[in-house]
């Protein structure tokens, strides 16, 4: 079905902006209307009504694309990925199951778009398991802010997207990490380039000072965290995100203290939050 279907492309109307503003000139389809074109398609190969569904879906491509230009890739390629996975989810699509295209298809793009992304962005060579996948795409929301991560929030990330500690420190160097030509290829006086200025500020003594202070003050509030949990939610958290081997899995810590695995979760849930409620104040001080 793919390449007989005519469709808009970015570079036959000259620029995205003339895509999107194409785009939007196919109209919705009622759900009748969309029952109707799904089932001609469905029962005999109508591509003329194939043709017409994705039409009318193009916006929601446009719409779940601008979700992942954070990225750094061309919105155009990240459009175009996402018009194959709509492509796809319109062969796929059984209108007798009572589900609008639009629900059906989001999942389509996303992954079209998904596979993109890890196979271009710069860098990405660790999301290869589905857990690695989930942090790839999460981690940036799930960050306060673009500075590094600090211990609390590495072990906080890792415990509600069930990876190691470890895996969310590599993800974030390689998110936080930018491109950039040593010497700058242009003219222009105000561009810059890591060759003009070699100094390396960090080694100058009042920022290694600060860097320490402010190392300390961290080290500091996750003691006095800990200090204000009980000795078993202490030993809990500890083993499972503070140990520099082999954490701790629920299980383990179910045989230990002879209750549930369940149980030692609600435990490590209620302790973790105590203790983001006690740096909460320092968080806002740095």
């Amino acid at each position: 079905m793919t390449p007989t279907l005519a469709l808009p492309t970015i570079s036959a109307v000259g620029s995205i902006d003339a895509y999107i503003q194409a785009a939007r000139q196919f109209p919705l389809l009622t759900e009748e209307q969309e029952f109707g074109l799904a089932t001609r398609f469905r029962e005999q190969s109508d591509l003329g009504a194939a043709r017409q569904l994705v039409l009318s879906h193009l916006r929601l491509v446009i719409s779940v694309s601008r979700g992942y230009l954070g990225y750094g890739l061309p919105h155009a390629d990240l459009i175009q990925e996402g018009n194959i996975g709509l492509m796809k989810a319109v062969k796929r699509f059984d209108p007798g199951r009572g589900v609008r295209l639009v629900s059906f298809a989001i999942h389509w793009i996303k992954a079209e778009i998904h596979e993109y992304v890890l196979k271009n962005w710069r860098m990405v060579k660790l999301a290869t398991t589905k857990a690695q996948r989930k942090l790839f795409f999460n981690l940036r929301s799930m960050k306060a802010s673009r500075d590094a991560l600090g211990p609390l929030q590495v072990a906080d990330i890792a415990h509600r997207l069930s990876v190691k500690p470890q895996e969310v420190l590599e993800m974030d160097t390689r998110l936080t990490g930018h491109d950039m030509a040593f010497d700058a290829q242009t003219e222009d006086d105000e561009a810059f380039a890591p060759a003009a200025y070699l100094a390396d500020n960090s080694s100058e003594p009042v920022h290694i000072l600060e860097a320490r202070a402010r190392e300390r003050l961290h080290n500091e509030g996750l003691r006095n965290a800990l200090g204000n949990l009980d000795p078993r939610s202490r030993r809990i958290v500890e083993a499972r995100w503070l140990s520099d081997e082999n954490p701790a899995t629920l299980h383990d810590l179910a045989a230990e203290f002879a209750v549930s695995a369940e149980r030692i979760r609600q435990i490590e849930v209620k302790a973790m939050q105590k203790m983001r409620a006690n740096l909460a104040p320092l968080a806002a001080s740095t």
